[in-house]
């Protein structure tokens, strides 16, 4: 398509815009997919006392089940 000075419609500036928010995109998606990557690796180097510690703060498990399950994991 032409406009009226001669130039094409994607050239100069739209085509800036184009590149630049197609750059945009694919530094979200990156990060996005880094993130995510990163939280799983972040549970993976706990030690289960500490996933219990925080389950117990959370108060996903009793205190009971809490010192139960403590003292099976300090027996290995």
């Amino acid at each position: 398509m032409m406009s009226t000075n001669g130039s094409m419609w994607f050239g100069g500036g739209f085509m800036w815009i184009f590149w630049i928010l197609l750059l945009v995109i694919l530094v979200w998606v990156v990060k996005a997919v880094m993130t995510d990557t990163g939280s799983k690796n972040a549970n993976i180097d706990e030690s289960p006392l500490e996933i219990l510690k925080k389950r117990y703060a959370r108060g996903e498990i009793e205190e009971d089940e809490y010192i139960r399950r403590r003292n099976e994991l300090e027996k290995k």
